[in-house]
């Protein structure tokens, strides 16, 4: 650029940030112009437990090896527990954590955060 010219509109660095703004902004109002008949999902997909009250029929046991092969709520932890829910008069099951469970990998953490801090200690001394 000549000496005593000035520079017209933005720096490519700031054209860049505000083509990139305005981007991100048209991708946020084309998701917020979803059709409300989308938005209003029929409720049937989903568990009776998300969309209205229930009561816990029975407590969070352990999967049986029949429930782990037949009811996909046993595979994320193990547990289940049995859940009526209080409209439609649905039993479902829900998976669920049980307070054995936690404690188990609580006590893992804290071994391996020993472990790990002593590993470190004697890497420091030596």
């Amino acid at each position: 650029m000549p000496a005593g010219a000035r520079s017209r509109g933005l720096p490519q660095g700031h054209r860049l940030c505000w083509l990139l703004w305005a981007f991100t902004l048209k991708l946020c109002q084309a998701e917020a112009s979803v059709p409300e008949e989308k938005l209003s999902a029929s409720t049937s997909n989903f568990p009776c437990w998300l969309v209205e009250e229930f009561v816990m029929a029975e407590e969070c046991t352990a999967c049986s090896n029949f429930q782990t092969k037949t009811t996909p709520e046993c595979g994320s932890t193990g547990y289940v527990e049995k859940i009526m829910c209080s409209s439609s008069k649905r039993n479902e099951f829900k998976s669920c954590r049980s307070a054995l469970m936690e404690q188990r990998l609580f006590w893992k953490f804290k071994g391996a955060v020993l472990g790990v801090a002593l590993v470190f200690t004697f890497l420091v001394i030596i």
